[in-house]
């Protein structure tokens, strides 16, 4: 996409996310509870759980409130019952917009999406209007100057789905979200550090902003990504510095 950088959008991204370390605690335990109750509370035998637990391990999340996190899952200890929920919707220009929560109250989860929406310019849709146009997928991103034919060879052997070169010099490792580690474990051994990565859902197609309009973006996704229920924002927009 002309003029559009996709090492400085993600690492512009990955700095916004690592300022909001703090408020990552609760709901990196909210995901952990889940994941436990749901699949056990072995990471082992849990790649849900295995993936939820190295990502609090990434923020420096202190091991007992893992541990506990767990143990509320596997119901070792008392706690609140979590439901998942996904809002699907549009933003500035036409993106697309994904919202995924858990909530132990639907109906002031609901209300709170809906008002970010409308508040800041965005319009909240119908179950399935854009989950078509994501992908759910690791990836990893490795810095402009990564040799390609040596990480292609690494990144395929470790089982790896794709890997793209962008424009910018960067590359792209695609895997299944649930080999996501176990991929980039391998790639660590074989010498290749990405330098972002993460299980998302990756844009089929993006939506280029600038100016006003990515402004207006920015503070729409800040305002979904703040509401306690929320977990993830993922969008098709992209904001270029």
């Amino acid at each position: 996409m002309a003029g559009h950088s996709k090492w400085a959008n993600i690492q512009h991204r990955k700095g916004r996310q690592d300022e909001k370390r703090g408020a990552a605690f609760s709901k990196l335990a909210k995901e952990i509870t889940v994941a436990a109750k749901m699949g056990g509370g072995d990471p082992g035998f849990n790649p849900r759980l295995r993936l939820a637990v190295d990502k609090a391990k990434g923020v420096n999340m202190p091991k007992d409130k893992i541990d506990n996190a767990i143990k509320k899952g596997t119901g070792e200890l008392e706690g609140v019952s979590y439901e998942e929920i996904r809002y699907e919707g549009y933003g500035i220009g036409g993106s697309a917009v994904m919202v995924d929560c858990l909530t132990d109250n639907k109906t002031r989860t609901v209300a709170d999406v809906r008002h970010a929406f409308s508040k800041y310019g965005g319009n909240m849709g119908t179950d399935g209007c854009v989950a078509f146009q994501f992908k759910h997928c690791g990836q990893m991103l490795f810095a402009p100057g990564t040799s390609e034919d040596a990480l292609m060879e690494a990144a395929l052997e470790a089982g790896a789905e794709d890997v793209v070169t962008n424009d910018d010099g960067s590359i792209e490792v695609i895997t299944g979200p649930w080999e996501f580690t176990t991929v980039k474990e391998a790639l660590e051994k074989a010498g290749f550090t990405a330098e972002f990565g993460e299980v998302t859902m990756k844009p089929q197609n993006e939506t280029e902003l600038a100016g006003d309009e990515a402004l207006r973006m920015q503070k729409l996704l800040d305002a979904l990504e703040s509401l306690d229920d929320v977990q993830e924002v993922y969008t098709s927009a992209v904001m270029d510095e």
